[in-house]
């Protein structure tokens, strides 16, 4: 089993974990860290019996941001290295999230800050604490948002709030970023965050993995697609499914009135 130093990876029932824990008070992301995490998701997404993923934090906050150490070093980097760091270690940890077949969900507590902001976006689904703070900060140190929320964060919420968090720097608390769709459902207290995440994740991993799979990258392709590329795309798809052990299991579930027992064939 691969040891990490910044996070620790674990399977619950099922239900793969990643879970933040720099034990510096901040959770501050370094390429390390994100080194990690694309490892660990890596691992869990070509783990069988791991039917979907969580993305949380064992410490006060999700994540307080990049570490100012290791802003400090990009200072002082070429413009290329600085590409290399963002593109491989940053930027991977977002692509392997949002490219993830299995279900992703974040569980976000505390502050969830730029890099940690970003990463929390690239998820499926995101759950809040109630002391949760989703802020992308970038612009106040002279910088944009370089991981996908400049791209996902107008689609999610709309223009103008995108502008407010981006252009402004604004966070956005629990209430509001359910409101809003920032936020998939806010949870009563931070002590039921994980167990919420966990029932969520197991919601989820019991769907069909094959459809799940096709129609979240269908969704995704949709972002950028006009409707008759869709359509064209999604029928192949659709075809490609109604061949599936899944979907005879799931038309016999629906006869029989009760759950699915789905494989991913």
């Amino acid at each position: 089993m691969t040891t990490y130093e910044d996070l620790s990876a674990e399977t619950r029932d099922g239900i793969g974990w990643i879970l933040l824990d720099r034990k510096d008070g901040r959770n501050a992301l370094r390429p390390q860290t994100l080194r990690e995490i694309c490892a660990a998701v890596d691992a869990l997404t070509h783990e069988a019996q791991v039917r979907a993923i969580v993305l949380a934090s064992g410490a006060r906050h999700f994540s307080a941001g990049a570490d100012f150490g290791f802003l400090d070093e990009l200072a002082q980097m070429p413009g290329m290295a600085i590409k290399q760091q963002i593109y491989s270690a940053f930027q991977g940890a977002a692509r392997r999230l949002f490219h993830c077949p299995k279900p992703t969900v974040a569980a976000v507590n505390g502050a969830a800050v730029t890099v940690a902001c970003e990463l929390a976006l690239a998820c499926d689904f995101r759950l809040v604490s109630p002391s949760a703070q989703l802020q992308e900060s970038w612009i106040r140190l002279g910088l944009m948002p370089p991981l996908g929320g400049l791209y996902l964060l107008p689609r999610m919420v709309g223009l103008g709030l995108a502008a407010e968090m981006t252009l402004r720097g604004r966070a956005v608390g629990a209430q509001e970023a359910v409101r809003t769709g920032l936020a998939s459902e806010a949870v009563d207290s931070e002590a039921a965050l994980h167990e919420r995440a966990q029932t969520l994740a197991e919601e989820l991993a019991a769907l069909p993995p094959l459809a799940y799979g096709a129609a979240k990258e269908a969704m995704h392709r949709g972002l950028d697609a006009s409707m008759e590329s869709e359509w064209s795309a999604n029928v192949l798809g659709q075809s490609l499914l109604l061949g599936t052990q899944d979907f005879r299991e799931g038309l016999a579930a629906a006869k029989e009135r009760r759950p699915g027992r789905f494989k991913g064939a």
